[in-house]
Formats: C-alpha cells, sequence, structure tokens
C-alpha cells in the first residue's frame, strides 16, 4: 500500500511539473517572438481604428507587404517587456516616464534607420511645435508611456499567460513557422523598397528580380500600402 502511495505521489508529482513546464515560461526566444508578433499585429489594428476614428477614414498601416504587420510595435513591444516588466513593482510614473522616454528613443532610431536604409520617411515633426529632432514628437513620447504603463500592469501578464498556455509541441511548431512567414515578409518588404530607392536613382530592371518587383510592387502600390512614407531630398 505505502508503495502505490509513493507511485501515486511520484506520478503527481510529474503531473504537475509537466504542468508548469512550458515552452515560452519566463523570457526567452518562444515567449519574445510572440510578444514581438503579437505587438506587430495588433499595433497595426490600433493605429487602423485610431486612423478611422481621428480621420475618418481607413488607411494602410502596416509596414509589411505580405502580412498586415508592423515590426515597429513589436520590438516596441519586445524592448518595454524586456526593460521594464522587472519594475512592475515600481510607481505607474516611474514605468510611465521609462516607457516614454525609451519608445520616444526607439522611435528616433527607427526614422533615422529608415531614412539610411531605404532613403525613406514614413512619419516627420519638424515643423511640429512638439517635435522632437523631427524624428518623433512629445504626443507620441506621452502615448508610449501610456501604452508601457498600461502593457506592464495589464496587457503582458494577460498575453504571457496566455502564451504560456499553449501545448509545447503546438507553440514550438507554430513559432517556427511564424518565423519563417515573418523572416520571408521582412525580406521580400526590403527587397521590393530598395528596388523602389533604385527606380529613384534610374537604375535599370535588368534582371527577373527588378522585373518583378517593378511589376508587382510599383511605386503607385506601394503609395497604397505606405501612405505616408515620402523619399529624403537629397
Amino acid at each position: 500500500m505505502n508503495n502505490n502511495v509513493a507511485s501515486n505521489t511520484k506520478i503527481s508529482s510529474m503531473d504537475t511539473t509537466r504542468k508548469e513546464a512550458s515552452f515560452a515560461q519566463g523570457f526567452n526566444f518562444y515567449k519574445f517572438f510572440w510578444i514581438f508578433y503579437l505587438g506587430c499585429l495588433f499595433g497595426v489594428i490600433v493605429e487602423t481604428i485610431w486612423c478611422r476614428v481621428t480621420n475618418g477614414f481607413f488607411e494602410s498601416r502596416t509596414a509589411l507587404i505580405l502580412e498586415p504587420l508592423n515590426p515597429v510595435y513589436g520590438f516596441g513591444a519586445v524592448i518595454i517587456s524586456l526593460l521594464f516588466i522587472k519594475f512592475e513593482k515600481k510607481s505607474n510614473l516611474f514605468i510611465f516616464l521609462g516607457c516614454m522616454i525609451t519608445g520616444g528613443v526607439f522611435e528616433w532610431i527607427c526614422s533615422f534607420f529608415q531614412e539610411c536604409v531605404f532613403g525613406t520617411i514614413s512619419w516627420k515633426y519638424y515643423k511640429d511645435t512638439l517635435g522632437i529632432f523631427g524624428r518623433t514628437s512629445l504626443i507620441y513620447c506621452i502615448f508610449w508611456g501610456v501604452l508601457g504603463v498600461l502593457w506592464v500592469r495589464f496587457i503582458y501578464p494577460f498575453i504571457s499567460a496566455k502564451i504560456e498556455s499553449i501545448p509545447n509541441k503546438i507553440g514550438k511548431n507554430l513559432t517556427v513557422i511564424l518565423a519563417v512567414i515573418v523572416s520571408i515578409d521582412i525580406i521580400f518588404t526590403s527587397c521590393a523598397l530598395l528596388r523602389q530607392q533604385e527606380r529613384r536613382e534610374n537604375i535599370p530592371a535588368n534582371n527577373i528580380i527588378r522585373v518583378f518587383f517593378d511589376t508587382n510592387y510599383n511605386d503607385e502600390r506601394l503609395k497604397i500600402i505606405y501612405p505616408h512614407m515620402t523619399p529624403v531630398k537629397k
């Protein structure tokens, strides 16, 4: 009888261990990828709704061509999670100010990167009285701060628990599949934007890849996808 009790206790302990173990437990690649992916998706949804409410019409807010994703929000969610989740016991003011500064710096870096790599910008605040070096704005820094508090206090705990509740095998396989798809999308989008930059420099379509992007993603098509993207004057 004692052997049966010990055996049942061991099995129960093993079951508990299995339930506690998650492919995305804590901070690891799987957790960060899902935060990135969901941040990319929800960012586009929120910004699209915001555009509809403030401007009265729907407009493309995606940053990738094949999927409705914006990596700016995805990386922003990962950075805020990495830097501020460990400070969840700090005051809301501390988290607000930290996320406000971090978001503003990150937005500035993204604008600078886009200009250097693709020769374009998608937002500018040079004429805005609340603009900060033309690449971000105090208003949007405040938005980053508010979103940061909401993320640390409410959104991240909820999303983290849901991610960790996904069965391990399904979670790992789905992560790999989505990571491959997103990587392909980023490469594909980069090629389309680099080819657009070549067109501005009058580089001819002298191979099959350039012909493909000129045919399927010409300037008119890209203008629909990126309505606020403008080339930088040299």
